[in-house]
């Protein structure tokens, strides 16, 4: 036998096999691969093991082979259950299931195994029949765990075929208790099989022992002008004219709370199967209802307390004279009659924007003006957004959009929560349309103001007159007069 070293190549093939297994363990998501993956993992290191053993522990004449024959098998092992686990399991799939049944693959894994050591390994044939068994251990396990499991069910018996159970998330009548399984039918009338191994693992309750009557409940409310004591005696007689409702042992009434609206009485019974139990309480509940009326013992309805809302009626008049006079405020406005005050107000839509919301964008189309109500509200200009006024409530902006129809010369955005009148250039054209001579009176206000701006945003100025008239003859231009 060569000497045990480092840089053996079956260790090295060893290393590198627990490194690649390894590997895919922590990578691949397909939980069954993993679960299997556990068993290539723990051969590699046998093996592992057995080869330090080799290299530092002292060792009798002759056992050295052994050992060095047992890491051979063991590699063998983790080579031929790596390759089986990834054939037969898809590797990124966290739902897919195993290709083929756990048994087949630990039936292949132990039928390659041992014709390799037949062929390959004939002097170690003995070692190898021990390996198998443990592969085929690890293969069963859950088998196996199914079959103990139901051995000690059948020793300790908590449930016989016949009894209502309830396991985990499953309650029904138990028909057949095999070596895998116990096969539970529902109240729906499924068959539920579960594995014993899970019987095992969760709480039982037995509905059938240690006594087959069941103790059921109905819970029921009356009102607190009714006595306790002559509720009570109601629902022990209704409960005396049900079938399913065992004499022995009696029922009795308990008064459970004092509710919200209600007296709460819930009435306790036996059956005798708990199969029945939703058709016990329906007869329960029926025979109470009908002794409640017969009796005049009210259950009370769901008591709800509605509030009416009560709302001030606008008073859109009010509200028209208003808007009215804040337009009549506007420097631009100020020399035109009431009668076009009162004209824009009733064309007028109050709007509201929260703080930091942009009323307007400047470069965008625009075909309205705003006055401010409420608030304040920040005029930017430039891709900057290079802040050149601020108007408070009373001031007004976007006129040239709403005269003109010229795209939107600055940015406003709400500094605070603002509340503006906008009035829009349709409802304005109406008005300007049968009243041409309101733009005169407009035009030289409109100028002075676009004056102040193109000043401010450093533009080259013209003389007032001529602005005017060019302001003028833009605005007649835009509503149609010629």
């Amino acid at each position: 036998m060569e000497t045990a070293r480092l840089t053996s190549p079956h260790f090295l093939a060893g290393v590198a096999l627990l490194f690649a297994a390894l590997a895919v363990y922590v990578f691949a998501r397909n939980p069954a691969l993993r679960r299997r993956l556990r068993l290539t993992l723990g051969v590699a290191l046998a093996a592992l093991a057995a080869h330090v053993t080799l290299m530092t522990a002292p060792l009798p004449p002759g056992f050295g082979a052994s050992i060095f024959g047992v890491e051979k098998l063991l590699l063998t092992l983790a080579f031929i259950q790596t390759v089986t686990v990834l054939l037969f399991h898809p590797w990124f799939s966290e739902r897919a299931t195993e290709r083929a049944p756990g048994i087949v693959q630990g039936a292949l894994v132990l039928g390659v195994f041992l014709l390799v050591v037949t062929l390959v390994f004939p002097d170690q044939l003995f070692a190898a029949s021990a390996i198998g068994a443990v592969v085929i251990g690890f293969a069963l396990q859950d088998t196996l765990g199914n079959f103990f499991a139901g051995l000690a069910l059948q020793i300790d018996r908590p449930f016989k075929p016949g009894h209502w159970i309830e396991v985990g998330a499953f309650q029904g009548r138990v028909t057949e208790i095999t070596w895998r399984a116990t096969k539970i039918q529902t109240k729906a009338g499924n068959l539920v099989i579960v594995p014993n191994n899970i019987v095992g693992k969760e709480a039982i309750t037995n509905y059938s022992e240690p006594i087959a009557p069941t103790r059921l409940f109905v819970e029921v409310g009356t009102g607190y002008q009714i006595p306790p004591n002559v509720v009570r005696e109601a629902i022990l007689t209704a409960l005396a004219r049900c079938l399913r409702v065992l004499k022995e042992p009696a029922a009795d009434v308990v008064l459970l709370d004092f509710g919200a609206s209600a007296l709460i009485f819930r009435a306790r019974f036996w059956v005798q199967d708990f199969e029945t139990d939703e058709r016990a309480r329906d007869e329960v509940r029926t025979a109470i209802y009908y002794e409640f009326r017969r009796r005049g013992i009210e259950i009370p309805w769901p008591i709800q307390i509605e509030y009416q809302r009560f709302e001030e009626p606008v008073d859109v008049d009010a509200v028209r004279r208003r808007q009215a006079a804040q337009i009549a405020a506007a420097p631009i406005f100020a020399a035109v009659g009431s009668d076009v005050h009162t004209a824009l107000a009733a064309a007028a839509r109050e709007r509201l924007f929260g703080r930091g919301e942009v009323v307007v964008t400047e470069g965008e189309p625009g075909a309205s003006m705003f006055l401010v109500t409420d608030g304040s509200l920040a005029i930017t200009v430039g891709p900057d957004r290079r802040e050149v006024a601020v108007t408070d409530a009373g001031g007004y902006f976007g006129e040239m959009s709403l005269l003109t129809g010229d795209p939107r010369s600055a940015t406003v955005t709400a500094r605070c929560d603002s509340t503006v009148l906008e009035i829009s250039a349709d409802a304005f054209g109406a008005h300007v349309r049968s009243h041409p001579g309101v733009l005169d009176a407009l035009a030289e206000a409109a100028a002075t103001r676009r004056h102040e701006l193109d000043a401010v945003k450093a533009a080259p100025g013209v003389s007032p007159a001529a602005a005017t008239a060019s302001l003028l003859a833009r605005m007649r231009q835009f509503f149609k007069l010629g």
